[in-house]
C-alpha cells in the first residue's frame, strides 16, 4: 500500500510561480540582541529559503554597524519584495543583488565631516534607495574638530547616477560640507 501526497493547490511550492532564484543581500544592523532574526522575517514571509548568513559582529562598519551577508533562494519575482519589506521595516539594505547598485562612483566630502556626527552623515547618505556606501576613507588630520574629509566610493543603482550625486548634495548642504564630485579615472 502506497502513501498518498496530500493535493498540491500551488500554495506549498516555492517554485510554482516560475522557478527558484538565488539573490545576495548586504544589510547593516544595530548591535542589539533580535536584530538580525528580526532582518531574516520578511525572508521566510515571502517564500524565501536562506542560504548562508555572514555575520561580523566584531567588525563595525563606520556607521558603527554589524556588516551582514545574507545569500537566499526565492520563488522568481518575490525578491523586491524581500528588499521593499527590509526597507519598510528600517533595515539597512546597503546592497541587494548586483543590479541594484551596479554603477559606482567616487565623491570627496570636506569641512567639519567628523564633528557633524558621522554616522547620521552616513545614514542620511544611504537613505532611500538610490545610493550605497561601498568604502570610507577619512582623513582628520586637525581632530575630530577641525577640517577634515573623507572619500566615498559609492554604488548606484543602473541609471541612477545623478540621484545619487544630488544625494549626496543634498546631505553635503544639510551639514555644511563641500563636495569634489564625482571623481573620475581617466583612462
Amino acid at each position: 500500500m502506497s502513501e498518498q501526497a496530500p493535493a498540491d493547490d500551488g500554495s506549498a511550492d516555492p517554485t510554482a510561480d516560475g522557478g527558484t532564484t538565488t539573490h545576495t543581500l548586504r544589510l547593516e544592523l544595530d548591535d542589539e540582541p533580535g536584530e538580525l532574526a528580526a532582518a531574516l522575517d520578511p525572508i521566510a514571509e515571502h517564500g524565501g529559503n536562506l542560504l548562508s548568513v555572514f555575520h561580523e559582529r566584531g567588525n563595525l562598519t563606520p556607521g558603527g554597524r554589524v556588516p551582514i551577508e545574507v545569500d537566499l533562494e526565492c520563488p522568481a519575482g518575490r525578491f523586491d519584495a524581500i528588499v521593499d519589506t527590509l526597507r519598510e521595516r528600517d533595515v539597512t539594505v546597503v546592497a541587494a543583488d548586483e543590479e541594484y547598485y551596479g554603477e559606482a562612483l567616487s565623491v570627496i566630502l570636506t569641512g567639519h565631516v567628523v564633528d557633524t556626527n558621522l554616522s547620521e552623515t552616513l545614514r542620511a547618505i544611504e537613505e532611500g534607495t538610490v545610493v550605497s556606501i561601498k568604502e570610507m576613507q577619512l582623513s582628520a588630520a586637525g581632530g575630530t574638530k577641525g577640517q577634515s574629509s573623507a572619500l566615498f566610493r559609492l554604488g548606484a543603482r543602473t541609471g541612477q547616477r545623478e540621484a545619487a550625486l544630488d544625494r549626496i548634495r543634498e546631505v553635503a548642504d544639510e551639514n555644511g560640507l563641500d563636495v569634489v564630485e564625482p571623481l573620475e579615472v581617466a583612462e
